[in-house]
């Protein structure tokens, strides 16, 4: 969806919507990419974290130029690549947290 023409998207009143659909977005991209070091490729935690990060973000980075220079419809947008390395960090801090919070068993 990134790299296509989208007509008529529903107005949500909110006039920074987009950065936040990114920021979830790229949050939730993150988390799939960590899981999928973690539990599909048995990396340990922190590396599953870092990689998850870099994937995300590249990806969020040449997605924008992409849309740029591939499209006639979009263009780059320096504010959605801010928001989408939002979404990925503070899904990293939540995961870094939660890698050190030990919850005993009752």
């Amino acid at each position: 969806m990134s790299l296509i023409k989208i007509n008529n998207l529903p107005n949500a009143g909110i006039s920074f919507a987009d950065k936040i659909f990114h920021f979830l977005v790229y949050s939730v991209l993150a988390f799939l990419w960590f899981n999928t070091f973690f539990f599909k490729f048995k990396y340990k935690k922190t590396k599953a974290i870092i990689y998850a990060a870099i994937f995300s973000i590249a990806f969020g980075i040449i997605i924008e130029i992409l849309q740029g220079s591939a499209t006639a419809s979009r263009h780059t947008d320096v504010y959605d690549a801010i928001a989408n390395t939002l979404g990925v960090l503070i899904t990293v801090i939540i995961l870094l947290i939660n890698k050190k919070t030990h919850i005993k068993n009752l």
